[in-house]
């Protein structure tokens, strides 16, 4: 049995979905929601997730 991994969201540099290891930094803002920055291993860089 396989266990998915749960999803940030994808990259919006190469539309690629980031799971939950990348994960760098989870902040919140000003306005109580939740911000992130996951590096993404397809385009090697530090990414602000989007919502799939």
């Amino acid at each position: 049995m396989s266990e998915e991994i749960p999803s940030l969201g994808v990259c919006p540099r190469c539309e690629r979905t980031l799971g939950e290891e990348w994960l760098l930094i989870e902040y919140e803002r000003a306005d109580g929601s939740r911000g992130q920055f996951a590096e993404c291993p397809e385009c090697d860089a530090v990414v602000a997730p989007e919502s799939e």
